[in-house]
Order: C-alpha cells, then structure tokens, then sequence
C-alpha cells in the first residue's frame, strides 16, 4: 500500500499518521520527494482502513500495489536509488565501470589489471576468489588468499573491490570487501539473500540465467526486508536455444527495472556473450539503452587466464572501449 501526502505535510500530523500505521503493525517507509512525501507500507496491510486514511486531512491518496516486490518497487520509492561507494556512485544516470579478472591468480596479475582499469576510468575492480565452476575439476579460485591479494590491489590503487560470495560460511571473510556480489547461481538462495540483508555493505545481484524479472527482484526484496536497501541489479545475459553465444543479453532488462524497481541496473556482457570480441559492441548497446553501470571482465593475458579468458578484454582493448562509452555519453547528454 501507497500512502501519498499532501504537499508540505505538518510535522506533528505526520508523526501521528505514522505513530497510527506502525500502531496497525505495519512499517512505514518514507520518501522524500521535492514536492511529495510518499510512505510505503510494508507489512499486513489488509486491515488497514483504507477510507479512513484517505479521509485524514495529511493524505492526498491511497492506493494498493498488487506486486509482490514492495521495498524494490518504484511505486513505493519513485526516485532512483544511488549507491556510493567510495568515490563510486552507481545509480542515478551516472555510468559506473567495474572491471578487472574473472578470477584472482597472483599478486602480480591483479595489482597490474587494477592499475590498468583505473588509468582508463574503471571505478571499481572485480575479481573473483570464489569461483563457482561447472566442472568441479575446474580452477575453483584461490579463496582466501584471493580476497587478501584484492585488498594488497585495493591498497595500491584505491579502487573499491567487488567480489562473489558463495555460501554463508564464507561471510567473514568479506568484512574488508567493498561490495559483495550474489551470482546468478545463488540469485535463489534465500537464506544468503536474508543474511547478506543484515549486512551494511551494497549487494550485487546477479539474475539467475532462466530468471524472470519478478523472480529478480523478489530476491532483491529479500535483501530488503532484512534491512539492506543498497542493492545493485545485474542483467547477465539469460539461456535461450541460442548456443552461438555463451547466453543471450537481455537489454530489455534495462528499460524494464529500471520501470519496475529504482535500484540501479548494470549489465555483464562478459557472461552475456562468451566471446571477447562482442563484449564492446554489448556494452556500447547497454550504455545507449541507459544502464548505469557496466561489469567487465579484463585480463592482462587472456590466453593463459585460468578462468574465462574468452570473454576477457585485454586493457588496450578496454581502454578504446571506455572511450566509445564516453563518446555515447557525450552524445546522450547532447540529445537532452
């Protein structure tokens, strides 16, 4: 349920309003609009007298949200959520970078990739410790020591971090990450989702590969309902019967969450396509279809990377791809 207030609301008739509707059991989210307050009420609001409320002189409007998703929803939160982190602000129409290996491999290699992807505009660097596989014969990450070598990355270059967790018991591990990110095999895992929601730290989710829109943002609810509202929204492409490519980018994810939900909505075209060579074309894509930000995988030797280096940029090749991305924004900018 929505409740909208008339303009410049009284403070002493809207402390009572919101004393009533927490008396009813319910928790009230405000909104601060320059023009309107808005309160989303989460919780049983089936009891709630409806014309009551609208006959209070503080209410302009009531209206019932018949989505599932209500701490997600725009209707509860019309104005886009901007998350900071750091110096980083993803959300709000700024175009936010995160880049770096698909997995950690050594000293060396992440400390060079991170100096790299900040010489060309990168604002945060991802890299995996964790690495979920297919094949459990597969390069599974170097776990620990990998998030140690982000920080000695993040020591050296300042750039926030962003790494996968995998399962709770790997949650103090992250108490130095800066954002902690769910991938798409974990998009579903409830009982992470509601401790991660207990954490103070922004929350990277990634859909699921045969995930729905709802699906997405219920388990951002998730997080939500917990008391952690710095979500991140991450397309990553979703299977089709297309096999040419790794997975299929869904751009219409932007546009789509970006109407559904405020929280801010990035794309992986690196698990979107598979393939190094339409990572550029992808992202330009994103960026003209208004994502906020972009999470790209970046190597500095791709064919000796011990995981996903296919899909990975080389940083000559992200350097000409950040400055496309500043041409398309530029040109956005002047169509406005």
């Amino acid at each position: 349920m929505i409740v909208i207030l008339r303009e410049n609301p009284e403070k002493k008739q809207f402390d009572n309003l919101v004393a009533w509707i927490e008396a009813q059991g319910v928790i009230p989210h405000v909104t601060q609009g320059v023009h309107q307050t808005i309160l989303g009420l989460v919780g049983d609001t089936a009891k709630i007298d409806i014309d009551l409320l609208q006959q209070m002189e503080i209410v302009e409007a009531v209206k019932r949200v018949q989505e599932p998703f209500k701490n997600a929803n725009r209707k509860f939160h019309p104005l886009d959520t901007v998350i900071k982190v750091k110096d980083a602000v993803i959300g709000g129409g700024n175009m936010t970078v995160i880049a770096g290996p698909c997995s950690v491999e050594s000293e060396e290699q992440i400390i060079e990739v991170a100096q790299k992807v900040k010489a060309s505009g990168a604002k945060l660097l991802r890299g995996g410790a964790f690495k979920p596989r297919t094949s459990p014969y597969a390069f599974q990450g170097m776990r620990e020591e990998g998030i140690k070598l982000l920080l000695e990355a993040k020591a050296v270059t300042g750039l926030p971090i962003v790494t996968e967790i995998m399962d709770l018991s790997q949650l103090d591990l992250f108490a130095d990450v800066d954002v902690i990110q769910v991938g798409a095999r974990n998009m579903q895992n409830f009982e992470l989702l509601k401790q991660l929601g207990k954490s103070d730290k922004p929350i990277l989710l990634k859909r699921g590969l045969a995930n729905t829109y709802q699906e997405l943002l219920m388990s951002a609810e998730y997080i939500m309902a917990s008391g952690n509202e710095n979500v991140i929204l991450c397309e990553r492409g979703i299977r089709t019967f297309e096999t040419y490519t790794r997975n299929t980018l869904d751009i219409s994810a932007i546009p789509a969450l970006q109407t559904l939900s405020h929280l801010p909505v990035i794309i992986d075209p690196s698990h979107a396509a598979g393939i190094a060579r339409f990572v550029t074309p992808l992202s330009l894509a994103a960026v003209a279809a208004g994502a906020d930000g972009l999470i790209i995988e970046v190597h500095n030797n791709p064919s000796c990377a011990k995981c996903d280096g296919m899909q990975s940029l080389t940083p000559d090749g992200f350097d000409v791809l950040m400055k496309n991305i500043a041409l398309i924004k530029d040109a956005q900018l002047a169509c406005k």
